[in-house]
């Protein structure tokens, strides 16, 4: 049974009653997502995993249950974002060039694209990894949360405890500048 998105603090109770389908919904529901949003952030493919583990297991031994005025996905990617920064004050803030990401491990893909379209797939991924790593942190974050986490402005304030003004700002300041590198014909050049 399906239950529909902001049905989710209903599959969660239904997972810590006992009924591990509803955790299996809930992860498939967000999985993809949260890593997305967690390798986005550190830019390191062993930390965004680790992290990734983390904040389920979190999730999974918590047994404090979210308030009702949050959505469970704005939750999700609190957790996930306080194990993240809890990881770089462990490790001291590390923010890798460009990570590679493995799209086998967390999502099934629909087609095998030939040799010619994987290459295109690939420039157009580095190019995108360093127009991402280029924004600041800030911005990056607010647009991870907004593209991966599929987050609204007024989520997004909540979870990271800023103005949602600034929030719009950061979001759009970071849609500008992506538009921006990812159009410059002279970064097509350099990806080729």
């Amino acid at each position: 049974m399906n239950l529909p998105v902001n049905d989710d603090a209903v599959l969660l109770r239904r997972y810590r009653q006992g009924d591990a389908a509803a955790f299996a919904q809930l992860y498939e529901r967000h999985r993809l997502g949260l890593f997305r949003f967690l390798l986005g952030l550190c830019g390191d493919h062993a930390l965004a995993e680790e992290v990734f583990q983390d904040t389920w297991m979190s999730l999974i031994r918590s047994q404090s249950e979210q308030r009702e005025a949050v959505l469970f996905k704005t939750w999700l990617y609190q957790i996930g974002r306080n194990r993240l920064i809890d990881a770089w004050r462990k490790h001291g803030r590390h923010q890798a060039e460009h990570a590679e990401y493995d799209e086998q491990l967390h999502a099934v893909p629909d087609t095998q694209p030939g040799p010619e379209q994987q290459l295109r797939l690939s420039r157009d991924q580095q190019r995108l990894q360093a127009a991402l790593a280029d924004l600041p942190a800030e911005q990056r974050e607010v647009f991870l949360l907004r593209a991966h986490g599929d987050l609204e402005l007024a989520e997004i304030a909540e979870l990271t405890q800023m103005p949602a003004e600034t929030v719009k700002s950061r979001l759009r300041y970071a849609l500008q500048k992506l538009r921006r590198l990812l159009a410059d014909p002279a970064a097509e050049e350099l990806s080729v």
